[in-house]
């Protein structure tokens, strides 16, 4: 199964795949009007969606979409500084791969690698409904 950006929050915050492996995805996010708060420095809530979309395509890459699908359970951020221009990177690695969970550490830094901020997302893996 091919994983599709087009009609999501993915395109419509401008991310964009730069890696995906099972034990790394990195995602790139540009820092603009479609990713800025009103006082024009980077949401937090964007840089959080960045993060859970990391999380979740590393998910993802980690189970048979034949059989199981990934949804994000829980989230938490740590914002440690801002920006107003450019773009950030989220880097997801995993903390643990189960069968029933994952979790996932991720990083959001910015264009200088300095970072932005700390995020760690638990993904459910649901088997799919036969019916």
């Amino acid at each position: 199964m091919k994983l599709s950006m087009e009609n999501t929050l993915m395109e419509t915050l401008g991310i964009e795949v730069v890696e995906a492996a099972p034990d790394q995805v990195t995602l790139k996010m540009p820092v603009d009007k479609r990713t800025q708060q009103p006082m024009g420095y980077l949401h937090g809530g964007a840089t959080v969606a960045l993060a859970e979309s990391a999380a979740s395509i590393a998910g993802f890459l980690n189970i048979d979409p034949n059989t199981h699908q990934v949804f994000g359970i829980e989230i938490n951020a740590n914002h440690i500084k801002s920006t107003r221009t450019g773009s950030v990177y989220g880097t997801a690695r995993p903390f643990h791969i189960g069968k029933r969970t994952m979790v996932w550490e991720i990083k959001v830094t910015d264009e200088d690698n300095e970072l932005i901020s700390i995020s760690r997302c638990t993904v459910g893996v649901v088997p799919l409904k036969t019916s």
